[in-house]
């Protein structure tokens, strides 16, 4: 008997039940929940997932203390003291949603519905409950629509001009590579359970190669850690370029048959030489051309890019960049070849179903949550303003940047905030309305990965903790107390299921939502990782059909891609692009170090940055400082410092370490603001331009300067 075998479970049932991760991570783990009496008593990965193995990583293996936690929000609040100051008074339901629509209403009466926002992300990634799940009612409300680019959406731009929306290599067929760059990617923090295959690859032979400003876990079990300047990894791509070009180092086959715009891409690359980059980057020049031909030699070889790499001025045309190296070295011809961004293009998700887009009224105005601060305090000349905002699956408090004039915003009287929360987060703290929201142990929902080829189905395992409701039942209630009566807002989470994906597409083949409530979890149909080699012969979904170094759909100008905005396709960013990729230096301060804000090991962006295993596990918030950058401070280890630029300052205890380089500050985001010295966090002080492609964050492009506290 294996554990797909398990008998089907009513909920709350004594035994064993199946879950799916819901987090914002690549690794989508397959989970077993134990239940006695009703009760979840622990959960633990499941050993029969070819991803999961097994195991699950600090963060959620004590899920359960989430789930039952004292702090858990389990009935609806009502603001019952100052903004801010987390004084509540609990309501019933009936009450909270009477409230929040007659709000609604009166903020539509008197300024337009565009005078309502929702903020939203991927506290949960579930296609039921995640991106998505509220995009319904505020298109048909006619709010203004949130533009949510945080992560990743300036890489699938590029990625999408170069390449086309294809899945790319099989997470699995890493153990066939030859040479492995992770590049810009702590994967034992933020995608453990890829590492076993990079681990398999390296015990068969392979060279892996880290390419990042730090020396994290990651980069320590690695080959060879090439640190880099921040904000530089496009110089060094195009230095790679120039290499393999000038030295003869591509598959000339590939590149003749399967690719278009080489001659381009030559004459662009013809000045970036290995000198030129070392500049740039502070890599050697011979280090460089060392990198550029054993890549080219080490065959099949790959690139796995972190969504790290998108975020500085230039991150979309590094990505760019990046991209054309597979093509140029053949390196897609076998399993285990290629680049490694995000395999979810693999799944056949309905995403208009999910976002309803045709609801939206023509011409309804966008505007990037990543600029929240600024909409609330009037900066951005918004006509109208936001007078009432809604958040869900989101801390935009400690997640945005301008973190002082997110408090100023929040705090306005006139804003009218509802929060739907686990937990009494930062944001949660400035609501007029708190919503109790349940946990993935709680919840109906069906689960692609961005990491790897596997979708599962989430079936819920207890009943809700006290009142907690799952997002799809928020917006059922929200639209019939609206009175919107389309069909969607009275479908059924078993229902929303079925039009959630083409549960008839050949990726599917044999795949049904029944059949996953069987074993829980299923492999697309394609083929194993041994023979998946997507683009040996080309066969690119772009225009041309062949990998493109010089980019057709450049011609349309920027793009966020509709998934990200709520399936609006209007009021794009637009502009020129450059059909071929180029590089944008990070941007200039007078501030002398570079700040890089790495996920937490222990947290996932601020979920769990408030329970107690996890911040034991973290350890104390601190700043780590280069030995000679703390020395000409006169900066002492473990010493409080004050981090600031001309936007704000956070307050940390110090680690004098060569982890970094010189020149280089890292401070890892997730610490919730309540919990910090100052009442600041890492977020303070970071930028609020756009990155070159998709409106993405230009969180590594923040300058600072450090001194003793």
């Amino acid at each position: 008997m294996t554990l797909a075998d398990l008998p089907l479970l009513a909920v709350g049932e004594t035994g064993t039940h199946r879950a799916i991760c819901p987090h914002d991570c690549p690794d989508g783990c397959s989970m077993l929940v134990s239940v006695e009496d009703g009760r979840a008593t622990g959960v633990r990965g499941d050993p029969d997932h070819p991803f999961t193995r097994g195991g699950l990583c600090v963060k959620v293996n004590n899920y359960v203390d989430r789930v039952y936690s004292p702090d858990r929000v389990t009935t609806p609040l009502r603001r019952s003291g100052p903004k801010g100051s987390g004084r509540f008074e609990p309501i019933s339901w009936d009450e909270a949603i009477a409230e929040i629509t007659s709000r609604f209403r009166s903020v539509v009466a008197e300024h337009g519905a565009e005078a309502i926002m929702p903020v939203s992300y991927l506290g949960t990634q579930g296609t039921l409950n995640g991106l998505n799940v509220g995009d319904p009612f505020f298109n048909k409300l006619g709010a203004t629509v949130a533009e949510r680019t945080f992560c990743d959406s300036g890489a699938s731009t590029a990625y999408v001009m170069s390449l086309g929306p294809t899945a790319g290599v099989d997470p699995e067929s890493l153990v066939h590579s030859r040479y492995i760059v992770i590049w810009a990617c702590n994967m034992v923090s933020t995608n453990l359970h890829l590492w076993p295959f990079v681990a398999e690859a390296q015990k068969r032979g392979a060279k892996v190669v880290v390419i990042d400003p730090v020396k994290h876990r990651t980069a320590k079990r690695a080959d060879w850690h090439i640190p880099i300047r921040p904000g530089t990894d496009g110089a060094l791509a195009l230095a790679l370029i120039h290499v393999i070009l000038a030295e003869g180092l591509t598959d000339a086959e590939y590149v003749a048959e399967h690719t278009v715009g080489v001659e381009e891409l030559e004459e662009r690359v013809r000045d970036c030489t290995p000198e030129w980059a070392a500049a740039e980057t502070g890599i050697p020049a011979e280090d460089i051309r060392t990198l550029a031909r054993e890549y080219a030699a080490g065959q099949p070889s790959m690139i796995r890019i972190g969504v790290a790499i998108e975020r500085h001025s230039g991150g979309g045309q590094t990505v760019r960049a990046i991209s054309c190296l597979p093509g140029l070295v053949g390196a897609w011809r076998k399993p285990g070849g290629g680049l490694l961004a995000l395999p979810l293009w693999a799944f056949p998700v309905n995403w208009d179903a999910l976002s309803q887009p045709q609801l939206r009224p023509e011409g309804t105005r966008v505007v990037n949550q990543y600029l929240l601060g600024k909409a609330l305090t009037g900066e951005l000349g918004l006509d109208p303003g936001i007078h009432a905002l809604m958040v869900y699956n989101a801390n935009p408090m400690i997640v945005c940047p301008d973190q002082e004039k997110m408090v100023a915003g929040l705090s306005r009287e006139d804003l009218f905030t509802v929060v739907s929360e686990q937990f009494l987060t930062d944001t949660a703290q400035y609501a007029d309305i708190v919503l109790p929201a349940t946990t993935q142990l709680e919840q109906l929902d069906v689960m692609f990965s961005w990491g790897h080829f596997y979708i599962g189905l989430n079936r819920p395992s207890i009943a809700p903790v006290g009142e907690a409701i799952p997002n799809t039942e928020l917006f059922r209630r929200l639209a019939a107390a609206m009175g919107f009566d389309d069909e969607c807002f009275g479908m059924t989470d078993e229902e929303l299921i079925e039009q959630a994906y083409d549960w008839g597409a050949p990726a599917l083949r044999g795949i049904t939502p029944k059949s996953l409530a069987k074993t829980g979890w299923a492999r697309l149909t394609l083929p194993d990782a041994d023979h998946y080699a997507p683009h040996d012969i080309g066969g690119f979904p772009t225009p041309s059909g062949k990998q493109e170094f010089a980019s057709a759909a450049a011609a349309g100008g920027n793009f966020v891609l509709p998934l990200f905005r709520q399936g609006s396709n209007e009021a794009q960013p637009g502009g020129e692009v450059d059909p071929l990729p180029h590089y944008i230096p990070p941007a200039h301060s007078d501030y002398p170090l570079h700040l890089v804000s790495p996920k937490a090991h222990a947290f996932l962006n601020s979920s769990y940055g408030n329970l107690g295993a996890q911040q034991r596990v973290q350890g104390e918030p601190t700043a780590i400082v280069h030995p000679a950058d703390a020395e000409t401070r006169g900066i002492v280890e473990g010493s409080l410092i004050r981090v600031f630029n001309e936007r704000g300052e956070f307050l940390v205890k110090v680690k004098v370490s060569d982890e970094v380089a010189r020149g280089v500050v890292l401070a890892s985001m997730g610490q919730w603001r309540s919990q910090a010295k100052g009442l600041a966090t890492v977020n303070a002080v970071n930028p609020t331009e756009f990155a070159d492609l998709g409106n993405a964050p230009t969180f590594s492009d923040t300058r600072v300067e450090v001194e003793p506290a």
